[in-house]
């Protein structure tokens, strides 16, 4: 591997199940840890580096809809539990020695800093990781989307999608032995497979703003690194 980064600027967006480990819900201080010094060593290359974080370890919107809450409430309640992932991160960071800024898309001043995209922009230049909170701080919008649009506002030349496998199958190859890894895809085949990489507003985002999107597993130690110097397993999703 070189130690070369094939990107300036990135963001990475992860799962609120990321940060479980081995619990069945909630933070693992020990999985928030890990992902802390995966982060690091990418900044530590010379790449800036932002985030977007779910909720799924917390509460998932759409979950709560189908238990009797309305649409707006559930992904409010979301929403606020993005919040308390993006501080669990940037306190992990800060104990790894990474100045690190939670910005949220709705006010929580006692918290956070609100949304400001120049601020944010002026952040990573100093050398800052920030964490987005709060989605697009509208209902109706998954973290996919926020994390699309986030990175297309910062000018991110890369979406860095950390999962639970090494890139993108025909099939979840956790049931389907027969799964084939995509080493590279483009946007249109990614909508028209429906192939649930990121939810379609994301994809589009991606696309008309021509930001790769890279699927790899936050799992694998070192992993984050390595793709971002175009070693490692993972699957590329751009123009044709």
């Amino acid at each position: 591997m070189t130690d070369t980064p094939q990107y300036k600027r990135v963001l990475l967006k992860l799962s609120g199940e990321a940060l479980m480990g081995e619990l069945d819900y909630g933070i693992d201080p020990k999985m928030v840890s890990r992902i802390a010094r995966e982060i690091k060593t990418v900044q530590e290359l010379g790449v800036q580096v932002c985030l977007v974080v779910g909720a799924g370890n917390i509460f998932r919107g759409m979950t709560g809809v189908a238990s009797g809450f309305d649409r707006t409430s559930a992904d409010h309640m979301g929403m606020l539990a993005t919040v308390m992932n993006s501080i669990a991160i940037q306190n992990a960071l800060e104990q790894e020695g990474v100045d690190t800024r939670v910005q949220s898309a709705f006010p929580i001043a006692s918290v956070c800093e609100p949304y400001i995209r120049r601020k944010a922009i002026r952040h990573m230049e100093k050398g800052r990781v920030v964490v987005f909170a709060a989605g697009t701080g509208n209902p109706f919008f998954t973290t996919d989307t926020a994390a699309a649009l986030r990175a297309a506002e910062m000018g991110c030349d890369g979406l860095l999608k950390g999962t639970q496998v090494d890139g993108v199958y025909t099939a979840d190859p956790k049931t389907d032995p027969t799964a084939e890894k995509y080493d590279r895809l483009d946007y249109h085949t990614v909508l028209t497979k429906d192939l649930k990489v990121l939810d379609a507003s994301a994809i589009a985002l991606a696309r008309e703003n021509d930001i790769p999107i890279v699927v790899f597993s936050i799992h694998k130690h070192g992993e984050f690194a390595r793709v971002m110097c175009g070693s490692g397993e993972f699957t590329i999703i751009c123009k044709e």
